[in-house]
């Protein structure tokens, strides 16, 4: 049977290896942290669709979509929550303390909830 393929393979052992490359677009990606929780959620709980997506060169695009709407998202929610729960730049000068808690308690928040609809469902 003949391969129509153009991959090039290199011997190791007694194995052989395709030589990849990423394309061009794949290689400028860098992943932030909703794209590597997520690609490492696919690793190792969706295992096939990670292989498919890798060798479809799409797995750094896909995550990099990912983390762009989780971004997104975390930025949007943090806003409209100090907003709801009145925790200003006012609350900041009169109570710092008070003011940092509130703030690392929205963001908690709203990164269980990234998680829990965006980062590993899919």
């Amino acid at each position: 049977m003949k391969n129509n393929t153009n991959i090039k393979y290199r011997q190791v052992g007694d194995f052989n290896i395709p030589n990849l490359i990423l394309p061009p677009e794949e290689e400028n990606i860098t992943l932030g942290k909703w794209g590597m929780l997520h690609k490492d959620y696919l690793l190792k709980q969706k295992k096939v669709l990670f292989a498919i997506l890798l060798t479809e060169s799409k797995l750094y695009q896909h995550c990099a979509e990912i983390e762009k709407q989780a971004k997104q998202m975390f930025d949007t929610l943090v806003e409209q929550i100090k907003e709801a729960e009145d925790v200003t730049e006012k609350l900041k000068e009169e109570n710092q303390m008070e003011w940092v808690c509130r703030i690392q308690n929205i963001e908690a928040r709203i990164s269980e909830l990234i998680c829990e609809k965006l980062i590993y469902k899919q």
